[in-house]
C-alpha cells in the first residue's frame, strides 16, 4: 500500500475506530488486516476486536492496531468485553453478520450514540429454524447500523430488503501481491506443494471454502465421479473446515473419489500457485475470496454462473449453470485438455483483476464514510 498523508486535521485528536471481526471468514479477516494498515498510515487509531486465532493468523498488531481478544460468541462475557473495548470509540465498524450483531449488543446500552458501520462480505445461508433466526439477526443489525456496506450489489439489495436505512456498495480489495519470487524458486515451491498433496504427475484442482451446504460440494463431488475415468486422474484438494466434513469424508471413502480434505490452510497462495484449475461450485457465492485470489494468481477458474460471481469475473472464468454437476465436470475436462484456453483464461483473469479496487481506493472509501458519520473531535 502506498504511503498516505495523515488523516488527522490540525488541532484535532485522532479518529478512534474499533473494528469488530468474528474470525470465521478469511475474506473479511484479510480485508480488516488491509484496512487496518491503511487507516493507521493515515493517522487513525484502530483497535481490532477478534479471537486470538485471528490475531495470530493476520497479525493486526503488526499493522499498527491494538488487539483485544474477543471470542466469536454473543454470551454476556464476550459482549461485556466488546462493550469495554468500544468505550471511547468515535466509530465502530463490524465485519460480517454475527460480528455486527455482537456490536449492536455491545453498543445498545450506551447513552451517547456511536455510529456503527456494518460490512457484509457474504450472505449467510441456513435452513429450518436457524433460517428464521438469521433473518431476525439481519433485521436487528440493519435497524441499528448507521450504514451497511455490501461487497456486492446483491448484498446491498438484501440489506435494503432487510430494513437498512442506508446501504451502499463497498469497495473491497485483496491485500497487495507478495514480492515476486525468483522463477526457479517459485517452480521448486510449486513442485514441493504438489508432491506434499499427492499430485505429482496428475492435474491438481483446488477448491477453498467452509465445508457447508451453500458451498456446493455435492456438485463438486458428483463431478469428481466423472473425473475418476480420466487418465491421469485429477486430484481435487478441498481446503476448509465445517459441519459437512464427516459426511463428505464418508462419501470420499465409499465412492473412492479422487478428493482430499486438507482442513483450514494458511497457505492459500501456495495452493493456488500449484494448481492447474480453481473450482467454485457453490450456488450462493458472493464476492468469493477464491475467485479473486485465482484471477490474481493467473489460475483458470471454473465456477457456477451466479450473479455476484459473474459480475466479479466477467468473461475471465469458465462459468457453468449453477448446480449442474454434469456441466461442471465437462467444463473441467475440456479445460484440462485445452492448454490454449487455459492460457487465455490466465490472461483474461489478470486483466479483469487489474480493474478491481485497490487497497488505497478501499481505504479512501471507508474513510469518506467515517468522515460523514463522525463530528469534529475536541481540540487536543
Amino acid at each position: 500500500m502506498t504511503p498516505a498523508s495523515s488523516h488527522v486535521p490540525h488541532g484535532q485528536s485522532p479518529l478512534r475506530t474499533v473494528q469488530v471481526l468474528g474470525g470465521g471468514n478469511a475474506g473479511s479477516s484479510a480485508h480488516v488486516r488491509s484496512l487496518t494498515a491503511g487507516l493507521v498510515a493515515r493517522g487513525v487509531k484502530v483497535t481490532v476486536c477478534a479471537p486470538a486465532e485471528a490475531e495470530r493468523r493476520y497479525d493486526f498488531t503488526g499493522a499498527g492496531a491494538d488487539h483485544v481478544d474477543v471470542a466469536r460468541s454473543s454470551d454476556p462475557v464476550s459482549v461485556a468485553g466488546l462493550r469495554a473495548a468500544c468505550a471511547g470509540a468515535d466509530l465502530v465498524h463490524a465485519h460480517g453478520l454475527h460480528a455486527s450483531f455482537r456490536a449492536v449488543l455491545a453498543l445498545g446500552g450506551r447513552r451517547v450514540h456511536t455510529p456503527l458501520v456494518a460490512t457484509w462480505h457474504d450472505r449467510v445461508h441456513a435452513e429450518g429454524p436457524r433460517a428464521h433466526l438469521l433473518r431476525v439477526l439481519e433485521r436487528r443489525v440493519t435497524k441499528a447500523a448507521t450504514v451497511v456496506l455490501g461487497t456486492t450489489p446483491g448484498l446491498v439489495d438484501h440489506a435494503r430488503r432487510s430494513g437498512a436505512r442506508d446501504a451502499r456498495l463497498a469497495a473491497v480489495a485483496l491485500p497487495g501481491p507478495r514480492p515476486r519470487a525468483d522463477p526457479e524458486e517459485a517452480d521448486l515451491r510449486r513442485l514441493k506443494v504438489r508432491a506434499e498433496l499427492g499430485a505429482t504427475g496428475r492435474p491438481l484442482l483446488i477448491a477453498i471454502g467452509a465445508l457447508e451446504r451453500q458451498r456446493g460440494y455435492e456438485v463438486l463431488f458428483d463431478a469428481a465421479r466423472v473425473w475418476r475415468d480420466l487418465d491421469p486422474e485429477p486430484l481435487v484438494v478441498v481446503a476448509g473446515e465445517g459441519s459437512l466434513r464427516p459426511a463428505l469424508q464418508r462419501r470420499i471413502e465409499e465412492e473412492e473419489l479422487p478428493v482430499a480434505l486438507v482442513g483450514r490452510r494458511d497457505d492459500v497462495a501456495d495452493l493456488l500457485a500449484a494448481a492447474d484449475l480453481a473450482l467454485l461450485p457453490g450456488r450462493h457465492e458472493t464476492a468469493s475470496v477464491l475467485a479473486r485470489e485465482a484471477l490474481h494468481a493467473r489460475v483458470p477458474l471454473v465456477a457456477g454462473d451466479v450473479d455476484d460471481v459473474r459480475e466479479l469475473v466477467g468473461d475471465a472464468a469458465e462459468l457453468v449453470p449453477s448446480g449442474d454437476s454434469g456441466a461442471f465436470a465437462d467444463a473441467v475436462v475440456r479445460l484440462l485438455g485445452d492448454p490454449g484456453r487455459r492460457e487465455s483464461l490466465r490472461d483474461d483473469g489478470a486483466r479483469q483483476a487489474a480493474g478491481w479496487p485497490t487497497e488505497d481506493e478501499t481505504v479512501a472509501q471507508v474513510l469518506s464514510v467515517y468522515d460523514e458519520l463522525t463530528q469534529p473531535r475536541p481540540l487536543l
